[in-house]
């Protein structure tokens, strides 16, 4: 497995579906989390005050839609069946360069970057781009890590 990993370094794993961010997407997160600020949940101030001219998701919304926008949680298409489970380790680092408008299309592409054989499970780290449809900035870079246990 380890070997077969090495051989995709570097190289683009996947890009998934496009995904829409809507206000009521927005206003979920905003309860769960508390953050309520203007600039997430009310779209007439918004209209009238943001420099985007609409709500904006939260970094963080960004960030937690990272499993459903890279299939990671769709057990009818493990990338990695040859492993007997695999943990979200963390992440290394994680940028939001560009906000995601309410109502924008978002989707991930994730490259290999680092691979790590352990004692009994191999480390990946992925770089995952979220990209805004029709944009050429990005919402989020992340570097998320990966354990394979066999």
């Amino acid at each position: 497995m380890y070997r077969k990993l090495e051989q995709r370094l570097g190289e683009e794993t996947f890009v998934g579906e496009w995904f829409s961010v809507d206000q009521e997407c927005i206003n979920q997160f905003a309860e769960v989390t508390g953050d309520r600020q203007w600039i997430h949940t009310d779209p007439e101030r918004a209209a009238k005050e943001s420099p985007f001219k609409t709500t904006i998701a939260h970094g963080f919304l960004t960030l937690a839609l990272l499993p459903k926008l890279t299939d990671a949680v769709d057990d009818t298409n493990n990338p990695y069946p040859e492993a007997k489970m695999s943990v979200n380790y963390g992440l290394n680092q994680v940028r939001f360069p560009y906000p995601v408008k309410a109502g924008s299309r978002v989707r991930a592409r994730s490259k290999l970057v680092g691979l790590t054989p352990m004692r009994k499970s191999i480390e990946l780290v992925n770089e995952v781009s979220i990209e805004v449809e029709n944009s050429k900035r990005l919402a989020c870079v992340a570097e998320t890590v990966l354990r394979l246990y066999f």
